[in-house]
């Protein structure tokens, strides 16, 4: 891995720590050793000492005195907490979206949701689907230019990944993610700012029940 900016160096260590823990290469509990994983990806220590840095500021990590870094691990409890907050906080990031968005922020947010509509046909992917949700997300989040609610947010979706789950792979669960999203949409492109706040909320909030579900069913 070379690049020319110790800047981008560092973010593109960062990401793919990032790829690797969410997508299982590097379970919770696997420890983040900074001279072995500068070996791995081939690069200096300096980077690598930033991102795990980084990971823990996200909550994606935590040091262990005399141990060293590793993968947080978070309960389904603490999850449910999680998705508690990001409800509020992703249905004020709705409605600051709709009030901000123009034209062709609405056309870009029918894209994300048509080409998730196109891949129902597709064998169900939980790590694909848990992205294209996360992008959906993340563009209005975007749209509503609020630098603090949306590092808030980042911090809590990457906390949310930890869980891994099979919720995904429904796709009953698939069909009615896509149905929420048209919702918060419509009323993004309608203008009406209140019921993209309540659409958006409700549709975490529903997450939430399906994955209790989920769990409920497979324990």
């Amino acid at each position: 891995m070379t690049l020319d900016s110790g800047e981008l160096l560092a973010d593109a260590v960062y990401q793919r720590l990032l790829d690797r823990i969410f997508s299982g290469d590097l379970v919770p509990g696997a420890p983040l050793s900074v001279p072995a994983l500068a070996a791995d990806m081939d690069v200096s220590r300096s980077p690598v000492r930033e991102s795990v840095q980084r990971l823990i500021y996200d909550g994606l990590a935590v040091h262990i005195p005399h141990a060293g870094a590793k993968v947080a691990q978070l309960d389904q409890e603490s999850v449910f907490a999680v998705l508690q907050v990001r409800e509020v906080l992703d249905g004020l990031a709705a409605r600051e979206a709709t009030l901000r968005a123009r034209t062709s922020d609405v056309a870009a947010l029918e894209a994300l949701v048509a080409r998730q509509e196109a891949l129902l046909g597709e064998a169900p992917d939980p790590q694909r689907e848990a992205a294209l949700d996360l992008e959906f997300h993340t563009a209005i989040r975007a749209l509503a230019a609020n630098t603090a609610l949306t590092d808030a947010l980042h911090r809590l979706d990457a906390q949310a990944h930890l869980y891994r789950s099979a919720l995904w792979s429904s796709q009953h669960n698939r069909e009615l993610a896509l149905r929420e999203h048209r919702t918060i949409l419509a009323a993004i492109d309608a203008g009406d700012a209140p019921t993209a706040q309540t659409a958006a909320a409700a549709h975490v909030a529903a997450l939430t029940v399906r994955m209790r579900r989920w769990t409920a069913d497979e324990s």
